[in-house]
């Protein structure tokens, strides 16, 4: 969602008003162009400030990413944990209303990343500096997801009586990319709301175990218990 430029300057706004806009900015310039290719000059065009006034406010190019990411990554590492923990606790009820605890984490991050879709790519960044604070960081939100995801799919194939470790490694990897791959196809499509986006992956995730028999995946239930795991 693009961040229209701002003619005002500096005068009369809050610096609490123009740091929400810089952040604005610079999380839209990172996540569209990637931390390497991002213009800091391109983000101060787009508030209406120098890039002085960038470097007063935030330091280097690498602190103003810092300050872009840690409520992104802190965000959505809280609300996929809350909706995994949301389907735990209500695995019958999250079964009768088709939103099972992958389409309720779905919903979770579409909903977080909602007025700033491109935020998402903040966290799977590849060319921040290996040895910075932001790299530090970022690779800490992927783990933190990284561990939710193995744990919740660990959990789906052992609610369908299966505990093979390599299964288990397999779907992790499998969600994971797939959850990428709905997000960018997402982000493709402004008009899509998360509600609506939601839906569309339950469509989606219906077709596919009616696509899944028993007989097609060795015995495995093409129907696994939509309460379980993540």
């Amino acid at each position: 969602m693009a961040t229209p430029p701002s003619r005002a300057g500096t005068k009369g706004v809050p610096r609490a008003r123009r740091e929400e806009q810089i952040l604005a900015a610079a999380t839209e310039e990172f996540g569209s162009r990637g931390y390497a290719a991002a213009s800091l000059p391109a983000v101060a065009a787009r508030v209406g400030v120098t890039k002085t006034l960038l470097h007063q406010y935030f330091g280097a190019k690498q602190d103003l990413y810092l300050a872009c990411l840690t409520p992104v990554g802190d965000r959505l590492v809280a609300v996929i944990r809350a909706a995994v923990a949301e389907g735990a606790a209500s695995p019958s009820a999250a079964a009768s209303s088709a939103a099972g605890t992958p389409l309720l984490v779905l919903r979770a991050i579409f909903t977080a990343l909602e007025g700033r879709r491109e935020a998402w790519f903040l966290v799977y960044e590849t060319s921040l500096p290996p040895d910075s604070e932001a790299a530090r960081r970022a690779a800490e939100y992927r783990a933190a997801v990284n561990r939710l995801a193995a744990d919740g799919t660990a959990g789906l194939l052992a609610a369908a009586g299966h505990a093979d470790p390599l299964d288990a490694d397999a779907l992790n990897h499998v969600w994971q990319g797939l959850v990428a791959t709905l997000v960018r196809w997402w982000i493709k499509h402004p008009d899509e709301s998360p509600d609506a986006m939601a839906r569309r992956c339950a469509r989606l995730f219906a077709v596919a175990a009616a696509l899944a028999p028993a007989a097609a995946q060795g015995g495995v239930p093409g129907n696994l218990p939509r309460g379980a795991g993540y």
